[in-house]
Protein backbone atom coordinates (compact mmCIF):
# COMPACT_ATOMS: atom_id res chain seq x y z
CA UNK A 1 0.00 0.00 0.00
CA UNK A 2 1.25 3.68 -0.89
CA UNK A 3 2.17 5.89 2.15
CA UNK A 4 -0.55 7.30 3.77
CA UNK A 5 0.91 11.10 3.23
CA UNK A 6 -0.32 13.76 1.84
CA UNK A 7 3.17 14.92 0.00
CA UNK A 8 4.65 13.12 -2.61
CA UNK A 9 7.76 11.76 -3.56
CA UNK A 10 8.80 15.23 -5.39
CA UNK A 11 7.70 16.95 -2.09
CA UNK A 12 4.27 18.12 -3.58
CA UNK A 13 0.81 18.25 -2.24
CA UNK A 14 -1.23 15.25 -3.02
CA UNK A 15 -4.48 13.25 -2.33
CA UNK A 16 -3.92 9.75 -0.56
CA UNK A 17 -4.37 6.80 -2.43
CA UNK A 18 -6.56 5.08 -0.43
CA UNK A 19 -7.71 2.44 -3.27
CA UNK A 20 -5.37 -0.73 -1.66
CA UNK A 21 -7.83 0.02 1.96
CA UNK A 22 -10.63 -1.93 2.55
CA UNK A 23 -14.19 -0.52 3.04
CA UNK A 24 -15.50 -0.72 6.67
CA UNK A 25 -18.22 1.00 8.80
CA UNK A 26 -17.14 4.24 9.99
CA UNK A 27 -18.60 6.69 12.49
CA UNK A 28 -17.61 9.97 13.85
CA UNK A 29 -19.34 11.99 16.81
CA UNK A 30 -18.22 15.80 16.86
CA UNK A 31 -19.52 18.74 19.06
CA UNK A 32 -19.09 22.53 19.35
CA UNK A 33 -20.77 25.40 21.38
CA UNK A 34 -21.72 29.00 20.23
CA UNK A 35 -21.92 31.19 23.72
CA UNK A 36 -24.86 33.89 23.52
CA UNK A 37 -26.60 36.58 25.97
CA UNK A 38 -29.45 35.10 28.08
CA UNK A 39 -31.74 36.84 26.04
CA UNK A 40 -30.07 35.83 23.14
CA UNK A 41 -30.46 31.74 24.20
CA UNK A 42 -33.81 31.88 25.03
CA UNK A 43 -35.02 33.48 21.76
CA UNK A 44 -32.96 30.77 20.03
CA UNK A 45 -34.48 28.11 22.28
CA UNK A 46 -38.23 30.01 21.46
CA UNK A 47 -37.36 28.58 17.69
CA UNK A 48 -39.34 31.67 17.03
CA UNK A 49 -37.08 34.71 15.26
CA UNK A 50 -37.31 37.14 12.44
CA UNK A 51 -35.27 34.78 10.14
CA UNK A 52 -37.49 31.32 11.14
CA UNK A 53 -36.37 28.54 13.59
CA UNK A 54 -32.63 29.23 13.67
CA UNK A 55 -32.08 25.80 15.37
CA UNK A 56 -33.90 23.87 12.47
CA UNK A 57 -31.99 25.71 9.67
CA UNK A 58 -29.00 25.02 11.41
CA UNK A 59 -29.16 21.67 11.69
CA UNK A 60 -29.66 21.42 8.12
CA UNK A 61 -27.03 23.44 7.53
CA UNK A 62 -24.55 21.04 9.45
CA UNK A 63 -26.39 18.19 7.61
CA UNK A 64 -25.38 20.63 3.87
CA UNK A 65 -22.28 21.48 4.90
CA UNK A 66 -20.63 17.38 5.93
CA UNK A 67 -21.90 16.57 2.66
CA UNK A 68 -19.67 19.70 0.76
CA UNK A 69 -16.76 18.27 3.20
CA UNK A 70 -14.59 17.18 0.15
CA UNK A 71 -15.13 21.05 -1.79
CA UNK A 72 -14.02 22.78 1.67
CA UNK A 73 -11.40 20.81 3.04
CA UNK A 74 -8.37 20.45 0.90
CA UNK A 75 -7.15 17.15 -0.22
CA UNK A 76 -10.13 15.87 1.62
CA UNK A 77 -11.36 12.63 0.15
CA UNK A 78 -15.19 12.96 -1.11
CA UNK A 79 -16.97 10.44 1.25
CA UNK A 80 -20.58 8.90 0.35
CA UNK A 81 -22.57 9.50 3.83
CA UNK A 82 -24.40 6.81 4.84
CA UNK A 83 -26.30 8.71 7.79
CA UNK A 84 -25.58 12.29 9.26
CA UNK A 85 -27.06 13.35 12.21
CA UNK A 86 -26.83 17.09 13.85
CA UNK A 87 -28.27 17.68 16.94
CA UNK A 88 -28.70 21.12 18.71
CA UNK A 89 -29.76 21.47 22.31
CA UNK A 90 -29.20 23.77 25.38
CA UNK A 91 -25.58 23.30 26.73
CA UNK A 92 -25.95 21.41 29.81
CA UNK A 93 -23.56 24.37 31.39
CA UNK A 94 -25.67 26.86 30.39
CA UNK A 95 -25.67 29.78 28.67
CA UNK A 96 -24.60 28.35 25.20
CA UNK A 97 -25.93 26.23 22.49
CA UNK A 98 -24.76 22.51 21.98
CA UNK A 99 -24.14 21.05 18.56
CA UNK A 100 -23.83 17.19 17.85
CA UNK A 101 -22.60 15.53 14.42
CA UNK A 102 -22.73 12.29 14.07
CA UNK A 103 -21.66 11.04 10.53
CA UNK A 104 -21.72 7.33 9.17
CA UNK A 105 -20.13 5.63 6.03
CA UNK A 106 -19.06 2.69 4.82
CA UNK A 107 -15.59 3.35 3.11
CA UNK A 108 -11.86 3.38 2.97
CA UNK A 109 -11.68 6.46 4.92
CA UNK A 110 -13.35 8.13 8.01
CA UNK A 111 -15.66 10.56 8.89
CA UNK A 112 -13.89 12.61 11.20
CA UNK A 113 -13.83 16.15 8.94
CA UNK A 114 -17.35 15.26 8.07
CA UNK A 115 -18.79 14.98 11.97
CA UNK A 116 -16.58 18.56 12.30
CA UNK A 117 -17.63 20.21 9.34
CA UNK A 118 -21.30 19.62 10.10
CA UNK A 119 -20.53 21.33 13.62
CA UNK A 120 -19.01 23.85 11.99
CA UNK A 121 -21.45 24.91 9.67
CA UNK A 122 -24.46 24.82 12.37
CA UNK A 123 -22.45 27.02 14.80
CA UNK A 124 -21.88 29.65 11.66
CA UNK A 125 -25.63 29.04 10.60
CA UNK A 126 -26.86 29.97 14.59
CA UNK A 127 -24.11 32.83 14.65
CA UNK A 128 -25.85 34.51 11.12
CA UNK A 129 -29.55 33.41 12.06
CA UNK A 130 -28.78 35.28 15.34
CA UNK A 131 -26.37 37.98 14.76
CA UNK A 132 -29.11 40.53 14.24
CA UNK A 133 -29.76 40.21 18.31
CA UNK A 134 -26.40 39.31 19.64
CA UNK A 135 -23.12 39.89 17.27
CA UNK A 136 -20.96 39.02 20.75
CA UNK A 137 -21.53 35.13 20.12
CA UNK A 138 -18.72 33.34 20.29
CA UNK A 139 -18.04 29.40 19.15
CA UNK A 140 -15.80 27.24 20.88
CA UNK A 141 -14.99 24.36 21.42
CA UNK A 142 -15.66 21.76 18.41
CA UNK A 143 -13.97 18.80 18.75
CA UNK A 144 -14.19 14.78 18.01
CA UNK A 145 -15.53 13.14 20.91
CA UNK A 146 -15.26 9.50 19.15
CA UNK A 147 -14.97 7.72 16.20
CA UNK A 148 -15.04 3.95 14.89
CA UNK A 149 -14.24 1.96 11.90
CA UNK A 150 -11.15 2.03 9.99
CA UNK A 151 -7.52 0.57 10.45
CA UNK A 152 -7.07 2.94 13.32
CA UNK A 153 -9.20 1.65 15.15
CA UNK A 154 -12.05 3.20 17.66
CA UNK A 155 -11.20 6.46 20.03
CA UNK A 156 -13.15 8.29 22.73
CA UNK A 157 -12.12 12.06 23.91
CA UNK A 158 -10.75 11.62 27.65
CA UNK A 159 -12.91 13.09 30.32
CA UNK A 160 -11.63 16.23 31.15
CA UNK A 161 -9.50 16.28 34.74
Amino acid sequence: MADLTHIGPDGRARMVDISAKADTEREAIATGRIRMAPETLARALSRDTKKGDPLAIAELAGIMGAKRTADLIPLCHPLPLTGLKVEITEAPEGGALRVIATARTTGKTGVEMEALTAVSAACLTLYDMLKAIDKSMVIEGIELLEKSGGASGSYRKPASA
